[in-house]
């Protein structure tokens, strides 16, 4: 069998969820098995050694400024359509082969649409309700994508296969003092410090951890760890910096802005703990890799995490900035239970892994394949 993948995403420069998931998916699955050939799909050129050099694999550029998922996607899989297409991240292509199967990460837009831009509410509506009407079979990341999809879609559950992704085990803590010091002098970071990481964005619900914030360092006389709020600039990012201004934490809070890939370990092992409060996740990959580095978790009892984190973190209802602020005291007094949380972080991520991710999705790939 032919499978056709659109790789655009795992090209991009400064990744972020959906980007990682296509990388690290792609990567586990191309070497599964000898049975079948892939095609992958790229708007511009990967970087030497991204992907295995295979006789099985072959890599199409096609490079396009604008619309390139419904200009060029769609003209070469119609000009050459594989047996199946497998979208991991976004949206099918207008014209698209007859067998498809995308993964769907999350409908957060659904639950908060005041936290995204109206252009990106529209957009985001309707390539969902194209995936869900066109695709053949739908992936979701989590039994909550799922539901949602169910209820605001009415996609039936027999077009829908939950696949956690993977994540548990990639990263490592990281113990060597020189490194450490490093990465904190590299950002400006402080000796102690609770870690946010993550897009910057009103759906991660930052305004509130800021506020949770300011009563931690209020509460321990200014005694307290420094907090990070480390990633990229999504929409609306603005005003999340003019409430830290306006709390006056100016002095107490980093905004390091994106983290390479290659420092994620270390800015996780560093960190007291981490904190995720966001008001939606279709999955919660920074969770998972705060565990994976031993670092205790303080995250949202809502949407996916709980699925995530199982027992291995402290759950708060994320509207409540004084159990939040609370919950962020208590890791940060309590040595005993950070211990605690660690070592469940570590059995809990390792039961995710890419090449249980891979398998179950190849084995949807077939089952469209043969359908």
């Amino acid at each position: 069998m032919l499978i056709g993948i659109d790789a655009s995403r795992s090209v991009t420069a400064q990744r972020t969820g959906t980007e990682y998931y296509s990388l690290h998916l792609i990567r586990s699955l191309l070497p599964l098995d000898r049975l079948h050939r892939y095609r992958l799909y790229f708007n511009q050129a990967p970087s030497e050694g991204l992907y295995p050099v295979s006789d099985r694999v072959q890599e199409v550029l096609i490079p396009c400024p604008r619309l390139w998922t419904h200009t060029r996607l769609s003209w070469e899989t119609n000009r050459r359509a594989p047996d199946v297409l497998f979208i991991p991240a976004h949206v099918l292509p207008l014209v698209h082969p007859e067998r498809s199967v995308v993964t769907i990460h999350d409908l957060g837009y659904l639950h908060y649409p005041e936290a995204h831009t109206r252009w990106a509410r529209w957009y985001l509506d309707r390539s969902t309700r194209f995936n869900a009407r066109q695709a053949s079979h739908i992936i979701a990341d989590s039994h909550a994508t799922r539901r949602d999809l169910m209820n605001h879609y009415q996609v039936p559950e027999k077009r829908i296969t939950v696949v956690y992704p993977g994540g548990g085990g990639r990263l490592r803590p990281v113990s060597d003092e020189n490194h450490l010091r490093d990465v904190r002098e590299r950002y400006g970071l402080p000796d102690r410090y609770l870690l946010y990481l993550g897009t910057i964005q009103p759906r991660k619900n930052l305004k509130r951890l800021l506020e949770a914030y300011k009563l931690l360092v209020h509460s321990s006389q200014g005694d307290g760890p420094g907090l990070v709020i480390a990633g990229k600039k999504g929409w609306l990012y603005e005003s999340i910096f003019r409430r830290a201004s306006d709390l006056g934490l100016g002095d107490r809070v980093v905004f390091p802005g994106y983290v390479a890939a290659s420092d994620v370990s270390t800015l996780m092992s560093a960190a007291t703990a981490f904190v995720l409060p966001s008001l939606y996740e279709g999955f919660g990959f920074p969770a998972l890799e705060a565990m994976s580095c031993g670092t205790p978790v303080v995250c949202s009892n809502v949407s996916a995490l709980p699925e995530v984190v199982g027992d291995a973190a402290l759950l708060v209802d994320p509207l409540d900035v004084h159990e939040l602020s609370d919950s962020m005291r208590r890791i940060v007094a309590d040595g005993k239970l950070r211990d605690t949380l660690r070592e469940r972080g570590f059995r809990r991520a390792a039961g995710f892994s890419w090449g249980r991710c891979a398998r179950e999705v190849l084995n949807v790939i077939e089952m469209v394949g043969r359908s």
